[in-house]
């Protein structure tokens, strides 16, 4: 295990032309402004968003009541950070004056005590943290106080991170195992991630050992989240889930599978593996890895997709994964990127930095459209608009992307980890430098008491071909560790133009230990071909079928390309690929064309006797999962499909 990978400061990656630098230049062009206007309730044909008019309305500038969700303060909260990241790609001095009207009106909303929440206020702060089961208190504390570390790493202004210092203050105050405070923590956990950011940006040590008890407490307290609570009238979501549902069920250290509501586990186990960053307990490793293996091995979709129950947004049992009425909530994916990175810190084993690929350019991805104007809040593998449309086990299922949701959670949060895309590419140990991810970009940092440029460039996932490109000014020795993406089977290496075999292959990184010179160049090829993917036969709904995979990518059938009635298609197993790179709204695309059949059975009755049909032979074309829905809208859509 290597305890010592440490981050890279965002602002130190820069992102060159590619797949995520035109996705940062639409976040920084259409993404921010569109979710600015709209959560200024100015986007037409819309649900109103409310949130910023009501932090207006807790700062007296504005007359009425906060409308809206309970949590509704953390979309603002998730804007100003995705916007903070959208200043460290490109300067923008008029988002940088929005921000700071916004940080203002937040200051002004504050309470004497440090207090900070609009729904709250309006209602009397004297009934604060009395619904820590649904009332996301500490949530959108936690997502306002990340919202201030990125805005200060972004701009050096301090205003923003005061006032949420405050409001930190406060929680610590009120909450603890001293006698007097309040022995409790938060329904949905979020609150640990932000106070363990704030204790590192501010070398203060109170607000690590706050969120150290909001872990350890979890699970461990006669604390009956099945119980209406006393803002009940205030809240009128029905509180009749299980305790599993709030990750309540079990003391952290004794948790061996993922369940609950998907987003609230992948939070917590995100603020698991930041304290075991801290306190080094082989318990906490030892559950996280118990965990990571439940899902990676039965309880997650072939996109990264995670939930796969509608009813409490949660995880069922083992291998239950069915691909049209799954919940796959976009919020869900993005959460699994947040405990993937923190596993890669602790442990470099490729599976981890694996997830984040599988997420980023599927999972997470699919949730916004191409032109970033629109959303999915569920992501399903399969779908038929008309029964979606009519069926009550599907009406969480969208047939094409919103403009936003009444829950407006994930669009917000989508912005954000395009924002911050650069973090995850790389990482620095005593021993050199880890590549975890193939994004076009550039970033200096001491390797060995030496200062080193890394320059990638790519047209991953479009391209098999990744080059390195390092300057420094002294020869140095030191470890360049590239990872083999798990769906890799066949790769080379070449130093300087020559094929290298000297490297060593450790729980999936290259590993090149090497004295470098300045200018030297590696070209890592993968090759990317076509592939075709089965599942567990214990996933019922994919027995007969596979999924259709090129590179890091999942593919699709969509009914524009292949007619009607995706579900009478058989894939030719026998088949070759064959490439017809394209553009969809400006972006490059590549689709793959592949041999099948139609297997139309029309019958005088529902039901017949068996007998040999006639299959038309066709050829079928596959599209990046992402990109589904955003060049028709209410069209079908398939991932797994027959094989013979």
């Amino acid at each position: 295990m290597n305890v010592s990978n440490k981050e890279l400061n965002l602002q130190k990656i820069k992102l060159l032309d590619g797949f995520w630098k035109m996705r940062n230049q639409l976040l920084c062009d259409v993404i921010i402004p569109y979710q600015w206007d709209t959560l200024n309730n100015r986007t037409e044909g819309v649900p109103l968003s409310h949130a910023v008019e009501n932090f207006r309305i807790a700062a007296k500038e504005l007359e009425g009541e906060p409308e809206g969700t309970i949590f509704q303060d953390s979309d603002v909260a998730k804007w100003i950070e995705a916007a903070s990241y959208s200043l460290m790609f490109q300067s923008n001095e008029k988002l940088e004056n929005i921000i700071d009207e916004l940080v203002r009106l937040i200051k002004k909303s504050q309470h004497a005590n440090g207090y900070v929440n609009t729904f709250f206020t309006a209602k009397g702060i004297d009934l604060r943290w009395s619904d820590l089961e649904m009332g996301h208190e500490l949530y959108c504390a936690g997502h306002l106080i990340e919202a201030s570390v990125a805005y200060y790493q972004a701009t050096g202004k301090h205003t923003f991170m005061d006032v949420m210092m405050l409001y930190a203050n406060l929680i610590v105050e009120e909450f603890g195992p001293e006698e007097g405070k309040l022995h409790a923590y938060d329904g949905h956990p979020e609150i640990e991630l932000a106070l363990y950011r704030l204790s590192d940006a501010t070398n203060n040590q109170r607000y690590k050992d706050l969120a150290d008890y909001f872990m350890n407490i979890r699970g461990s307290l006669d604390h009956d989240f099945d119980k209406t609570t006393a803002i009940e009238e205030m809240n009128p979501r029905v509180n009749n889930y299980e305790a599993d549902y709030f990750l309540s069920h079990t003391p952290i250290r004794e948790m061996t599978e993922v369940t609950g509501h998907a987003v609230r586990a992948m939070y917590l186990y995100a603020g698991m593996a930041d304290q075991y960053r801290r306190t080094k307990e082989p318990s906490l490793w030892k559950a996280l890895t118990s965990l990571w293996d439940s899902l990676e091995h039965k309880r997650i979709y072939i996109t990264g997709g995670i939930g796969s129950q509608s009813h409490g947004e949660r995880f069922t049992v083992d291998y239950d994964l069915p691909p049209n009425r799954g919940y796959n909530e976009t919020c869900a994916s993005i959460g699994l990127v947040f405990w993937a990175w923190r596993m890669s810190l602790l442990d470099l084993d490729s599976r981890y930095a694996d997830m984040i690929e599988k997420e980023i350019f599927n999972g997470a991805l699919s949730g916004i459209s191409l032109d970033g104007k629109a959303y999915f809040y569920v992501n399903p593998l399969e779908i038929n608009p008309k029964v979606a449309a009519f069926r009550q086990d599907m009406n969480h299922v969208l047939p094409h992307r919103a403009g936003w949701f009444d829950c407006a959670c994930c669009p917000t949060n989508i912005a954000r980890l395009i924002g911050s895309i650069g973090k995850y590419v790389y990482s620095s140990s005593d021993s050199g430098v880890c590549v975890h991810q193939y994004i076009s970009s550039e970033v200096e940092m001491p390797i060995q008491g030496e200062s080193v440029v890394l320059r990638m460039t790519t047209e991953y996932p479009w391209n098999e071909d990744v080059q390195i490109s390092l300057h420094l000014k002294d020869d140095a020795r030191f470890i360049l560790s590239l990872r083999k993406p798990g769906w890799c089977d066949a790769y080379s290496l070449q130093i300087n133009g020559s094929v290298n075999d000297s490297y060593s292959l450790e729980k999936g990184y290259i590993l090149i230990d090497r004295i470098w010179t300045d200018k030297d160049v590696v070209l890592l090829k993968l090759e990317m071909r076509g592939r075709f993917i089965q599942s567990d036969s214990r996933v019922q709904d994919y027995c007969g079928k596979v999924a259709l995979m090129r590179g890091p990518l999942v593919y699709c059938l969509e009914e524009i390309d292949n007619g009607q009635h995706l579900q009478e298609l058989v894939v030719d197993s026998k088949s070759d690929f064959m490439l017809d790179e394209t553009m969809v709204q400006s972006m490059k695309s590549v689709h793959m064309l592949f041999d099948g059949y139609r297997e139309t059975i029309r019958t005088s009755r529902l039901y017949e006797p068996f007998k040999e049909q006639e299959k038309e032979k066709i050829q079928l074309r596959a599209i990046p999962y992402f990109q589904w829905g955003n060049r028709a809208k209410d069209q079908e859509m398939r991932v797994w499909v027959r094989i013979i």
